[in-house]
C-alpha cells in the first residue's frame, strides 16, 4: 500500500508529493489508487491572478502556462504561489485495494478535494479557458491517492455550480466551526469564498452579532450586502494596514473573528489589526504568508488565535452544498458569476 502517492515522487527524493519539485503520472495505476478522466481544473485564484500578470489576460496564453506547469512538474503546482486548485471528471478506472473501491464506478462523476499541487496530471489538450471563473476546461487524466478527498458531483445542480462551490468549501466549514452567537466578523474578500463565509456566518450567529464584508471591489460588496448576507460593507485595500485599522475603528472597533478570504498578498497584517486580543483570524487565502502573519501579530503585540485554513474539514463539501440549497439567491449569484 502506498497511500501517500510516494512511488511517483521524481524530485526530490524523501518528499511527500505536495513538497516534490516533479510527479510522475504515467506509472501503472496502483491497487490503492484511483484515476479520473480530468474535465476541468479549477485553477485556486491566488494561482490564476499571478499566472495571468506574468503572461496577460489572453485565455489561450493562460492555457498554455498551465499546460506547461503541467507537463514539467506532472501536477499543477504554480511554482511562484506554491498552490493549485482541484478538478472535476469521470472516473476511470478504481483500484481494488481504493477506500472507495465499493462506492465508486467507472464513468462516475466526481470532484476532488485535494489540492492539484499533489495530484499527478497529465494534460493532453487544453480546450477553454475561462478567465471570468478561473476554470481551464482539459482532456487529461489524474490520480488520486487513498488518502486523497473527493465528493460525488450533485444531481440536483449543474456541475459547473457545483465546481465553484466545493472548490473553497473549507471555508465555510471553518467557519461553521469557530463562529459564535453576538460575534462581530469581519470578512476580508467579497468573493467566492467570503460569500459563502457570509451566508454561514449569518447561520451560526443566529440573528445576533454582526458581519462586515471588506473588499476593494464595490460591486462586489453591494451584491453580498443586497442578499443580506453583511450588515456593513467596507471599500477597502486590505494591503494597507493603517488604513484598514481607521476604517475598521470607524464601524465600531475590532472583531471578534476576521477571516481572510482574499486573493493577494500581503493582507495578513490587516487581518491581525482588524481581531481583537483573544479574538481569532482564520487565513483561507492561498495567498497567506504564514511568516507574515504570525510576525505581524507578534509586532503589533496581538494576542489572538491565528488559523491556517487547510481546506479540509469533515463534512466540508456537503456542508457547503447545503448553504447553495437553503439560500437560493446567494446560488443565483454563484450561477451568474462562478458558473457560467
Amino acid at each position: 500500500m502506498d497511500p501517500y502517492g510516494l512511488r511517483r515522487v521524481v524530485s526530490p527524493p524523501g518528499v511527500l508529493p505536495q513538497r516534490a519539485d516533479v510527479l510522475d503520472p504515467s506509472l501503472k495505476l496502483g491497487d490503492d489508487e484511483l484515476s479520473i478522466e480530468v474535465d476541468a481544473l479549477n485553477v485556486d485564484s491566488a494561482s490564476f491572478r499571478q499566472i495571468a500578470g506574468v503572461v496577460g489576460k489572453d485565455p489561450a496564453a493562460i492555457g498554455a502556462e498551465v499546460a506547461r506547469i503541467v507537463r514539467e512538474r506532472g501536477k499543477m503546482h504554480n511554482p511562484v504561489t506554491g498552490s493549485g486548485g482541484m478538478l472535476i471528471g469521470r472516473v476511470k478506472a478504481v483500484g481494488a485495494r481504493h477506500p472507495a473501491h465499493e462506492d465508486l464506478h467507472p464513468g462516475d462523476r466526481i470532484a476532488t478535494l485535494v489540492s492539484l499541487t499533489l495530484t499527478p496530471l497529465r494534460i493532453d489538450e487544453v480546450t477553454e479557458v475561462r478567465p471570468e471563473v478561473e476554470r481551464v476546461d482539459v482532456r487529461g487524466e489524474a490520480i488520486l491517492f487513498a488518502t486523497g478527498l473527493w465528493a460525488r458531483l450533485p444531481d440536483d445542480m449543474p456541475e459547473k455550480l457545483a465546481l465553484a462551490a466545493l472548490d473553497v468549501c473549507g471555508a465555510p466549514a471553518l467557519v461553521a466551526r469557530y463562529a459564535r452567537p453576538g460575534d462581530r466578523i469581519l470578512v476580508i474578500g467579497a468573493g467566492k469564498s467570503g460569500a459563502l463565509v457570509c451566508a454561514q456566518a449569518r447561520e451560526s450567529l443566529s440573528g445576533s452579532g454582526e458581519i462586515v464584508v471588506a473588499d476593494l471591489n464595490p460591486a462586489a460588496l453591494e451584491a453580498l450586502s443586497g442578499l443580506g448576507l453583511a450588515d456593513r460593507t467596507l471599500l477597502l485595500d486590505a494591503t494597507r494596514g493603517v488604513e484598514t485599522l481607521q476604517k475598521v475603528e470607524e464601524v465600531g472597533g475590532l472583531f471578534d473573528l476576521v477571516v481572510n478570504c482574499a486573493n493577494v498578498a500581503g493582507t495578513e497584517i490587516s487581518s491581525c489589526l482588524a481581531v481583537r486580543d483573544g479574538g481569532t483570524v482564520i487565513f483561507f487565502s492561498m495567498a497567506t504568508s504564514f511568516t507574515g502573519a504570525a510576525l505581524g501579530a507578534e509586532g503589533v503585540g496581538k494576542d489572538a488565535t491565528l488559523i491556517i485554513g487547510n481546506g479540509y474539514v469533515p463534512g466540508h463539501a456537503e456542508l457547503t452544498l447545503d448553504l447553495l440549497r437553503r439560500h437560493p439567491r446567494l446560488r443565483a449569484l454563484f450561477e451568474q458569476r462562478y458558473a457560467r
